[in-house]
């Protein structure tokens, strides 16, 4: 798979909150978790791990919810003040940013190489076993890091 050349660019669905990715993301991957089922409306939303210097917001003003997920962990979702698209999440986890993948102004690019909370994954939905999946959250990151790097060097 081709990377596209960074940086590239996204927003909302109205235009107001736009961001720039200086650099390729660590990881993209669906999360099957029923608050990404119910923020996306669909069955999963596509997550993209990407580091906080890497991530640059150049416009729009953002609303902020403070979740707290079912470990205790407080995560901060970031949207669009006036359209409340879903842009972001903080997760506890320092140096990082969780952006939606479809965001992105164009996405082709970023196919999904895992899956994470399967186990709350609606019951029509195909993981593929070959990926890098998890029945639950993944606490440790880097087997999808791993999964990205294979996923977009396997043509070099």
């Amino acid at each position: 798979m081709n990377l596209p050349e960074f940086p590239v660019e996204g927003g909302c669905q109205c235009g107001a909150v736009r961001y720039r990715l200086k650099a390729s993301p660590l990881s993209v991957y669906n999360c099957h978790c029923k608050d990404c089922q119910r923020y996306s409306g669909a069955a999963w939303s596509m997550s993209m791990i990407v580091r906080d210097e890497d991530f640059e917001l150049l416009s729009g003003q953002l609303a902020q919810y403070r979740r707290t997920a079912d470990s205790g962990n407080v995560i901060v979702m970031n949207f669009c003040a006036h359209c409340h698209g879903w842009i972001w999440n903080e997760p506890p986890a320092p140096g990082i940013k969780v952006a939606r993948a479809g965001t992105l102004d164009d996405m082709d690019w970023a196919a999904p190489v895992g899956n994470i909370w399967t186990d709350s994954k609606a019951a029509w939905v195909d993981i593929d076993p070959a990926q890098t999946n998890f029945a639950k959250g993944a606490t440790d990151r880097q087997p999808l890091y791993d999964a990205w790097t294979r996923h977009t060097h396997k043509d070099t």
